[in-house]
């Protein structure tokens, strides 16, 4: 049995405010606010944040990669040759900045004459890659100005090619907007 005041505030009906000061409604409410807050977060990460590198043919190059790594890594080791890269410790947006490479053959001499290429990949746009050649500056000191457009995560990978023997090094840097 309900009973009715003489205001008729029992009554259900859409002009009624008890139902905001309920805390099942209260509590729905802060749910729902909850869900919301999350989802706009998680969207804003997957537009911020880096979500992979892009390529076409992925599943083939990860089972290429997988067959002949221990291979790369055979040869890597008995090639012998080391590099150190320098780069700018300040990374900004559209400033030009020298990349420097510093390579070393198995005896420890400088590796002269070789082909030094910087491969710079944007894991979330592959329309942004670019290639430039390194120029010889010294013995086996390689160097170029690089300048990169886009903020965010960089993969570097330094390719360095002689007599048929082939060298990557590669490095992960961060551009400040």
């Amino acid at each position: 049995m309900t009973t009715i005041d003489a205001t008729g505030d029992n009554r259900i009906s859409q002009s009624n405010k008890r139902a905001m000061r309920n805390p099942w409604v209260l509590g729905g409410l802060a749910l729902i606010g909850t869900v919301l807050a999350v989802n706009v977060a998680m969207i804003t990460l997957a537009v911020v944040t880096n979500p992979g590198l892009v390529s076409k043919d992925y599943y083939e190059r990860g089972r290429y990669n997988e067959r002949h790594y221990i291979q790369r890594v055979t040869e890597r080791n008995a090639l012998g040759w080391t590099a150190s890269l320098e780069v700018p410790e300040n990374i900004q947006l559209g400033a030009t900045q020298t990349y420097r490479v510093a390579i070393v053959d198995n005896v420890g001499e400088p590796l002269r004459g070789a082909q030094v290429v910087l491969n710079a990949f944007r894991p979330s746009d592959a329309k942004a890659d670019f290639n430039l050649p390194l120029e010889e500056v010294g013995a086996g000191i390689y160097q170029a100005p690089v300048e990169f457009r886009l903020k965010g995560i960089w993969d570097i990978l330094i390719d360095v090619k002689r007599d048929g023997k082939s060298f990557e090094l590669p490095r992960r840097i961060s551009v400040q907007g």
